[in-house]
Order: C-alpha cells, then sequence, then structure tokens
C-alpha cells in the first residue's frame, strides 16, 4: 500500500512539467511576435525570453527531482 502511494506522489510531482512546457511555449510565441513587430530589439527580446525560460525550466526540474527524493529516499 505504501509504495503505490509513493508512485502516486512521484507521478503528481513530475506533473510539473507540464506547467513548466505551457509557459515555455506561451513565451515563445510572445516573443517571436515581439521580434516580427519590432526587429531591432530582437537581442533585447531573446535574452530576455531565454532568462524566463530558464525559470520555467527550473520549475520542471524541481519537480523531478521531489520525484526522484519520493522514490528512493522514502
Amino acid at each position: 500500500m505504501g509504495n503505490g502511494l509513493l508512485a502516486i506522489g512521484a507521478g503528481i510531482a513530475v506533473l510539473t512539467g507540464i506547467g513548466a512546457g505551457i509557459s515555455m511555449g506561451i513565451a515563445t510565441g510572445k516573443s517571436v511576435e515581439a521580434v516580427a513587430r519590432q526587429p531591432e530589439a530582437a537581442g533585447s527580446i531573446r535574452s530576455t525570453m531565454m532568462l524566463g525560460l530558464v525559470l520555467a525550466e527550473s520549475t520542471a526540474i524541481y519537480g523531478f527531482v521531489i520525484a526522484l527524493m519520493i522514490m528512493f529516499l522514502l
């Protein structure tokens, strides 16, 4: 019984990747729109987008680490 609940908890922790993927897709789409409207600001837009993507990806990585901790340490 306990191992099954741990597996369910790990699966829920991995679901943080869904939010990260959605947010990264939205950010990339909006940055492409911004570059299309204002091509001369492409460098600034790109660097800001990359910072946002890194922060969004860190959420997914944290969820993955928590899932691994649940599976192997508890």
